[in-house]
């Protein structure tokens, strides 16, 4: 009986023993988006945002010539304009009757310098009052010249040929001489300015090419490449950045004064780089790794060296060979050595 229950319970440990081999599950397998590193023309790129503005020389900011009071507005925000177009006129009455003073005042010093200088030819007043009459003179000629053009401007007239970009005139309202309250632009010659740190700036030269987007980012609008056409020999005090001019290809869509344009600027090409997707970096410290797919299907950790980067590509300098396969999409949280199942798509 002993002998039997022995046997039973011994049978009974090999069943148990038999069942846990059993139960063990095979290794994880990570479901991972790869790619493969290709060697191709890298672009060195500076991105930048900056906003479009009128070209030197075809653009004008008019303001009052002096405080007066806003009597019409003949034009409106957007329109067309012409070289002459009368766009804001001011009361002219305060003007009138400046200019007719300052010419009554120039009269009277051209009649008092000439007395002045027969009697000091004659030799009855001293030379030092001719001379006092003719800096009089000189001073109420300024003052003539002044009012008449401040008369002439009590109705402000499009410089050159245009569109009204800005219109701050609200009629009664008194115009401060400081601020400018009619603009016009000629939309056929913007430029885009991009502010660069002077690092960046020392990379880029005129002629460069720059892939345009509308926005803040490289997602916007494609506007086409242009290219640029100069980089400031100065860094502004205020921003301690330089400014950069570029402009849009012949072909991309109309551009709007103030508009922010999204630039990728194009300041060398490395002719044979190890390019892998961005998504494939792993930061450690200071540094970086990739998951290299190796026989298998194991993911294998790799220290490399990252050269220039953009938006979705990255040069790899050393540490990958062109035709290895990395992971991209969940390449974080990998561990080395686990198996890892390429996703579709």
């Amino acid at each position: 009986m002993k002998k039997l229950l022995l046997v039973c319970s011994f049978g009974v440990v090999l069943g148990a023993c038999h069942g846990s081999a059993d139960d063990e599950s095979p290794a994880a397998v990570v479901s991972v988006k790869t790619a493969v590193a290709q060697m191709q023309p890298f672009a060195d790129i500076v991105s930048a945002i900056g906003s479009v503005n009128a070209r030197a020389g075809h653009f004008a900011a008019l303001s009052a010539p002096a405080p007066a009071r806003i009597a019409s507005v003949n034009v409106s925000l957007g329109e067309k304009v012409s070289v002459g177009t009368p766009l804001v006129a001011f009361e002219q009455a305060p003007f009138i009757a400046s200019a007719q003073s300052a010419e009554a005042g120039l009269t009277a010093a051209e009649q008092s310098y000439e007395r002045a200088r027969r009697l000091a030819d004659a030799g009855i007043i001293p030379r030092k009052d001719a001379e006092q009459a003719a800096t009089e003179l000189a001073q109420a000629r300024a003052t003539a010249t002044t009012a008449r053009r401040q008369a002439q401007l009590a109705v402000l007239r499009a410089p050159i040929a245009g569109v009204v970009t800005k219109l701050n005139a609200p009629i009664g309202a008194t115009a401060d001489v400081s601020q400018s309250i009619v603009e016009v632009a000629d939309l056929s010659a913007l430029d885009i300015l991009f502010n660069v740190s002077p690092s960046d700036a020392a990379r880029i030269a005129p002629g460069a090419s720059v892939t345009l987007s509308a926005g803040e980012s490289a997602k916007g609008e494609p506007l086409g490449v242009g290219h640029i056409s100069d980089v400031g020999g100065a860094v502004d005090s205020a921003t301690r950045s330089v400014s950069v001019r570029a402009q849009a290809p012949p072909g991309a869509r109309p551009l709007r004064v103030g508009e922010t344009i999204f630039g990728q600027i194009a300041t060398a090409v490395h002719p044979r780089a190890i390019v892998v997707p961005v998504t494939a970096l792993v930061p450690e410290g200071d540094e970086f790794k990739v998951f290299v797919v190796v026989a298998g299907n194991i993911a294998r950790e790799r220290k490399v060296t990252v050269g220039r980067r953009n938006e979705s590509q990255a040069e790899i300098t050393s540490g990958l060979a062109a035709g290895e396969r990395v992971v991209t999409e969940g390449a974080y949280g990998l561990e080395d050595s686990v198996k890892v199942q390429p996703a579709k798509g």
